[in-house]
């Protein structure tokens, strides 16, 4: 049955169901609809058993690849896995069945969460309100620097420029572009960090902010924050952090006590829902007090113990989304933050950044890191030493798929060459990680001694290796049946 289509599996008159006998007066169907909408011909749907309909479903399943099923170390992605105690929650029929357009009478429950959301997202960044309404974390670094525009002007300054690092989630520059901003881009010192000097020179009174991803994209702590955020400040610009590394933080730091103005909280990467496939995502936004009039409105705000969505916000940038964001990725972030509690959310980031470290000791020998010094919750190898030898990054991940993971990021951060990117997170076990390693050295070797294996894999799964620039070009999207 490998490799077949339902239509392959498919007989005339063959039924997935089984049902009596109608037993009241049918209506004809050409009474309900006009005769002009009515198919002239049968759809040709495949006609196949419940039995084999389950079986080709099962199958099909079975060939996706899902953090329930191994181990994801995708870097700068945080594909951890989820408690299913956070679904179990998330589908209480209060939460799975609210719908936005309720008069708030009936969904105090709802605000409640969320304004109880709200309340933790503030402690655990340090800042003064948080906006739950961005459904990802570019929405919520574009509703950042939408916020950052507003306040400038309500200062009577309109300054065009944004500072980036060269090292910046590639969202960052389009985000700053999107808002209006005028991009500048600071470079990486050899040490992977920010070069204070060139930053120096760059800042300016026409500096509306600087965008910092912490830890930054290396998987590097940027131990000089409080010196960049008093350039920054120091010429009238804000500080806005890109919180999607936050899981090397949460509990150990705060953003808004290193000087930032703004930052995104990924709630789909660090606070438990699955990540992946286009969504869903939440990309709440944290501002300081001089921001908060212009958050996202509504916002849901508490009064005698009721809860309401306050629209009566003049300086607010307006919607980001429909309605309040993703309320189901709200209910399972919740439920995350409330179980681990701050002790439980400190272990995260410390065991992420050990197994990251544990990584790096185990790997550098084979792959060499792109700074080899202690890193944070992800950890950047560069395959230079591999293309010396005609395998590239990408033949490296590839050959990973043949021993069940799925493989790291690659070619990002752009100023690693070859670069290989891996995030273990906290989730994983030693014995997990090691057998990571195993299969890495394994094909470190394989480099050396056989490179055509790696060249061409990955070998041992349902689709061989594709034409990459041949499906970019003339993608095929839709399954035709062939005439008979």
């Amino acid at each position: 049955m490998a490799g077949k289509t339902i239509f392959d599996i498919s007989a005339p008159g063959k039924k997935a169901f089984s049902l009596p006998a109608c037993d009241v007066p049918e209506v004809p169907v050409d009474s309900l609809i006009p005769a002009k909408f009515l198919r002239a011909d049968p759809p040709g749907l495949p006609e196949v058993s419940e039995p084999e309909l389950v079986r080709h479903y099962t199958r099909l399943s079975r060939m996706n690849y899902s953090v329930d099923s191994n181990f994801y170390p995708l870097g700068s992605c945080t594909m951890k896995y989820n408690p299913k105690l956070n679904e179990d929650v998330a589908s209480l029929p209060g939460f799975n069945h609210v719908h936005p357009l309720q008069p708030e009478a009936t969904t105090q429950g709802a605000l409640k969460l969320m304004h109880g959301l709200e309340g933790l997202l503030r402690e655990i960044g340090g800042m003064a309100r948080v906006s739950l309404q961005p459904a990802a974390g570019a929405q919520g670094e574009f509703a950042g620097m939408l916020m950052i525009r507003a306040y400038h002007e309500s200062t009577g300054r309109s300054p065009r420029k944004v500072i980036i690092p060269d090292s910046a989630h590639g969202t960052n520059p389009a985000s700053a572009h999107l808002a209006g901003f005028e991009v500048v881009e600071v470079k990486s010192g050899p040490d992977g960090l920010v070069d204070i000097e060139q930053l120096k020179n760059l800042a300016d009174t026409d500096t509306a902010g600087f965008m910092l991803t912490v830890p930054n994209t290396l998987g590097l702590f940027e131990k000089d924050i409080l010196a960049i955020s008093e350039v920054i400040h120091g010429v009238g610009g804000l500080m806005y952090m890109d919180g999607a590394n936050l899981n090397a933080l949460v509990g150990l730091v705060r953003p808004g006590d290193m000087g930032f103005d703004v930052v995104h909280f990924n709630l789909h990467k660090t606070f438990s829902t699955p990540h992946g496939g286009g969504g869903p995502g939440a990309g709440a936004v944290g501002v300081s007090a001089a921001l908060e009039p212009f958050l996202p409105a509504p916002t849901v705000e508490e009064s005698a113990g009721r809860y309401y969505l306050d629209y009566n916000r003049p300086d607010s940038i307006g919607r980001v989304q429909a309605f309040n964001g993703n309320f189901g990725v709200l209910v399972r972030a919740y439920a995350y933050i409330r179980t681990m509690g701050p002790a439980g959310l400190r272990e995260v980031s410390e065991n992420a950044i050990i197994n990251a470290n544990y990584l790096l000791a185990r790997l550098k020998k084979d792959y060499q890191p792109a700074h080899d010094r202690h890193c944070m919750h992800e950890v950047v190898f560069s395959g230079r030493r591999q293309k010396e030898q005609g395998v590239h990054t990408k033949d490296i991940a590839k050959r990973l798929l043949d021993f069940g993971f799925y493989a790291p990021t690659v070619y990002f951060p752009l100023v690693v060459d070859e670069a290989i990117m891996i995030e273990p997170t906290e989730t994983e076990s030693k014995e997990t990680l090691d057998s990571f390693i195993d299969a890495m050295e394994r094909i470190a070797r394989e480099v050396v001694e056989e490179p055509e294996a790696v060249r061409t894999a990955p070998h041992h799964t349902h689709t061989a290796r594709l034409d990459e620039t041949e499906a970019a070009r003339h993608p095929v999207i839709r399954w035709k049946r062939q005439a008979d």
